[in-house]
């Protein structure tokens, strides 16, 4: 068969050959034949098949084997203790029963729906002034960048202090002055919710800044230019040019934002515990609470493959909603 073939592919270049002007005719001493094109190729092919291969089994080990076993085990009932028991869906029953569960979604849902809009406009905003010479520039870069570097656990133990209740908290101190307060930020289940907002916009903005102003230092000046041409304002040229070019890295902030909202625990773990009264309980610390104080690892690991569900779920709202394309 493979013979034919190779007979098949010279008698094709022959008659390719033939076709061409003399002058255009390859010397023949340059002709490959075919077997040494096929033989390129398949070396060609081992080549991409050894250099992906690192990054495939990356992909096989830590990620779809944790996923495979958590599917497996969210059949199971299993408490680390004694051996995991077959039991069906009956877990996933349990979690559309689960107020708690289904709230602390409905808390993620919220800090997703205050939290990364009004972070990404900041970015936004943020990233277009730094984009254009001003005095101080780097150290106002790093200012915005710099609670994005910072350990999560830092974070959190600064915002306690300045949440603290007493008067020596910052956030009190600067009411105070103003006769306002007062206010139990943290254990107060009005506020709680508000002020896990709060620290989440502040620690989010400085890598969406990053992203942004990559994206408008490669956006082509000469479209600027033609705008200016035209007379078009500053505002004019932000919502008709800056905005709609940005749309790839808008719907890469968004995406990445969403996940690593559902991700959220070492935050609410340090401020509040999901209190007071689970008012600050999202998924993720639900999840923990179910595997690691409750003992039923099985119901942990159906409500971790629940919360992947929900992510593409969302991530699929988020493409619509954006227009993301397919080189998104």
């Amino acid at each position: 068969m493979s013979t034919t073939v190779a007979r098949t592919e010279a008698a094709v270049d022959e008659d390719r050959s033939r076709r061409r002007p003399a002058s255009r005719r390859r010397p023949a001493s340059r002709r490959r034949p075919a077997s040494r094109r096929r033989s390129v190729r398949r070396a060609e092919h081992r080549w991409g098949l050894l250099l992906a291969a690192p990054a495939t089994l990356h992909t096989l080990l830590w990620i779809g084997a944790p996923i495979l076993v958590a599917i497996i085990l969210s059949f199971t009932a299993y408490d680390i203790i004694h051996p995991a028991e077959f039991i069906g869906l009956r877990n996933y029953a349990t979690i559309f029963t689960d107020e708690l569960f289904w709230r602390s979604v409905l808390h993620n849902v919220v800090i997703a729906a205050i939290g990364i809009p009004i972070s990404m406009f900041l970015a936004l905003v943020f990233a277009v002034l730094l984009n254009r010479s001003l005095p101080g520039q780097g150290i106002f870069r790093v200012m915005v960048f710099l609670p994005h570097i910072t350990a999560t656990v830092a974070v959190a133990m600064i915002w306690l202090w300045i949440y603290n209740p007493s008067q020596s908290g910052l956030m009190n101190i600067v009411l105070g002055t103003l006769g306002i307060g007062p206010f139990p930020f943290l254990t107060d289940p009005d506020l709680a919710l508000g002020a896990v907002i709060l620290v989440t916009i502040w620690q989010g903005i400085g890598l969406k800044m990053l992203i942004y102003l990559a994206a408008l230092q490669g956006l082509d000046a000469q479209l600027y230019e033609a705008a200016d041409l035209d007379g078009a304002s500053f505002v004019q040229k932000f919502f008709r040019i800056t905005v709609p070019m940005l749309r790839p890295a808008t719907f890469f902030i968004l995406i990445t934002s969403l996940i690593a909202n559902f991700q959220t625990f070492d935050l609410i773990y340090i401020l509040t515990e999901g209190g007071p009264a689970n008012s600050t309980s999202v998924v993720t610390y639900r999840i923990y609470q179910t595997a690691f104080q409750e003992f039923r690892v099985g119901l942990a690991n159906a409500q971790s493959v629940i919360l992947l569900l929900i992510l593409i779920v969302f991530a699929f709202l988020s493409r619509r909603i954006v227009g993301g394309t397919d080189g998104d």
